[in-house]
């Protein structure tokens, strides 16, 4: 819906960046890698140090349950210190764990090497996305695709480097890991320039303060459970499959290549078309099945699970976080922190739980607890459902009676799109309400904002102007939403305000955001139907013709 970031921004071309821009693209890349890179080397591990599986399993618990308790502090370094001297802190750190992990000569040694290997990475990622989109050339969409990007190469190629150098030995990853950020860190010391310390300095306390609202607490919760799940897949499944590195390496591969495709280019469409609890519910229904069949399953049906669980997963891990950044009143960054505590803690438990159930009731009771704990997630939004009321337009009615509503993204379809606005508005003697969505994009574990607000207004504005001019009663409304709840919020304010018809723009077909996250117009079709939607461009025209009227749009507001 949002489709320009400063309209008076020059043109740049996508790989136009600043050496800052690919020093931290390569060092969050690697950084993304330390997820799944100890996967295909699990079972070598295990040989090497003579640990069984609960023990090796270990390596996820320390890294995570440091990485748990960081998301309660690196807020309030990272406000003290500046996010440019963070992330060189969490660098530094991963260079230096990583390597001491290469040279553990016990089990325990490399389980608290694998923890300060933790501590570096939550100092590190925490700091990335807001250092890309201060230095990125053309503004914070840019930004967060490339970002994207790194996660995509970071969680696909992990699995892959960790073959690759586990072929000859379980240490070769944790010293090529060491050796890759060292080089990261050099480049970002190099080229990265000196950012502004943030204005707002955040509490130590903030992120434990916001889990007592009762909406945070319940994603949280319902996280945890998921979550268990997650790292259930992620850490002994490579005991169950029993493979070589390199076939490891490759099942985890597909594993992380569709989550990153299902999280990105998934994820927004399924929730604009049946909505964030539904869609959720289905997939960790799903993931319990994937769970139980692995319990009983041959070895090439348990890797075909593992991989399609990526799929399944992508979507929950977008959804989630989208829940739990927008049911809090508290600040993003601080509410991401107290959820990102208590979800990263099912990373502590599983790990070592999981085979140790195993070892006593066998693999198929450790996967069935597994997918009890997925389908606890959806029961927790369900005997809790009163705390899951999201923020609605509700509040943004106004006192204009059964008006005309009409989307504007800035774009050149605009004029278009007003155009016809009009015509309707004299035909049906309708007053006008223009809505703009300023679009939010979650990444990870992070929200960004993709316009400000001041660009927002002027869109408003500007629409505004126009139909007043053209001697119709018009205001405007923006509404902030992430892509996958942009329509449906629009849908709630045309049911709040009665407004009979919604005027929308067509598609963007070349536009990067109609790529990744489907049409908007589309969705609001899908939504409501071509008897209460029209869109206004050539590509969709036909199919809405009933509900056409005899004036043309402007010629010089052809869609972009």
């Amino acid at each position: 819906m949002s489709h320009s970031t400063a309209p008076t921004a020059p043109a740049t071309g996508f790989f136009d960046q600043p050496k800052a821009v690919w020093a931290t693209i390569f060092a969050c890349t690697v950084g993304f890698m330390s997820i799944g890179l100890v996967d295909p080397i699990l079972t070598s591990i295990a040989r090497g140090l003579d640990a069984g599986p609960a023990e090796v399993s270990l390596l996820f618990t320390s890294y995570f349950f440091v990485t748990s308790v960081m998301m309660l502090i690196t807020g309030f370094v990272s406000s003290r210190l500046g996010s440019r001297t963070t992330m060189m802190v969490g660098a530094a750190l991963i260079v230096v764990f990583a390597a001491l992990a290469g040279n553990s000569t016990s089990v325990t040694q490399l389980v608290l090497f694998r923890g300060g290997w933790g501590l570096g990475n939550a100092f590190f990622v925490v700091t990335a996305l807001s250092v890309l989109v201060a230095v990125t050339r053309g503004g914070t969409g840019r930004a967060v695709l490339l970002y994207e990007a790194a996660m995509g190469l970071g969680l696909s190629g992990g699995p892959l480097l960790g073959a690759l150098l586990g072929s000859y030995s379980w240490r070769w990853p944790f010293f090529g890991t060491a050796t890759l950020m060292a080089v990261g860190l050099m480049a970002i010391a190099l080229f990265l320039p000196h950012l502004p310390r943030p204005t707002v300095k955040t509490s130590l306390t903030a992120p434990v303060r916001a889990l007592d609202h009762p909406g945070l607490f319940t994603v949280a919760m319902g996280a945890f459970f998921y979550y268990f799940a997650f790292f259930t897949v992620l850490a002994f499944a490579p005991f169950v499959l029993d493979m070589s590195a390199m076939q490891v390496g490759g099942i985890f591969f597909g594993w992380g290549v569709l989550l990153a495709i299902f999280s990105v280019f998934v994820a927004p469409r399924v929730e604009a078309r049946f909505g964030l609890i539904p869609v959720t519910t289905v997939c960790l229904t799903l993931m319990a099945v994937l769970l139980i069949v692995m319990g009983f399953a041959p070895k090439g049906i348990v890797a075909a699970c593992v991989m399609l669980s990526g799929a399944v997963m992508g979507i929950c891990n977008t959804l989630f976080t989208e829940l739990a950044l927008e049911i809090s009143d508290a600040p993003r960054p601080v509410a991401s922190a107290g959820y990102n505590f208590l979800r990263w803690f099912a990373g502590v438990i599983a790990p070592y739980a999981v085979p140790k159930i195993a070892e006593f009731l066998g693999v198929e009771v450790a996967f069935g607890v597994a997918a009890a704990a997925a389908l606890a997630a959806p029961l927790t939004f369900y005997l809790r459902h009163r705390h899951l009321v999201r923020p609605t337009t509700a509040e943004l009615a106004t006192a204009v009676v059964s008006p005309l509503l009409v989307a504007v993204d800035g774009s050149l379809s605009d004029a278009a799109v007003l155009d016809r606005s009009a015509a309707f508005a004299r035909a049906e003697s309708r007053p006008v309400l223009v809505v703009h969505v300023r679009m939010a994009e979650v990444v990870d574990d992070e929200e960004a904002e993709l316009e400000d607000a001041v660009t927002a207004d002027t869109i408003v504005g500007l629409a505004v102007e126009r139909l007043m001019a053209a001697g119709i009663a018009a205001k405007g409304r923006i509404i902030d939403a992430t892509a996958g709840a942009a329509a449906r919020k629009v849908s709630e304010l045309a049911d709040a305000v009665g407004a009979g018809r919604i005027v929308v723009g067509v598609t963007h077909p070349h536009d990067p955001e109609d790529i990744r996250h489907g049409s908007f117009s589309a969705a609001l079709v899908a939504l409501r139907g071509l008897n209460k939607v029209t869109v206004v461009g050539e590509a969709m025209d036909r199919r809405s013709s009933s509900t056409r009227v005899s004036t043309r749009p402007a010629e010089s507001a052809r869609p972009t």
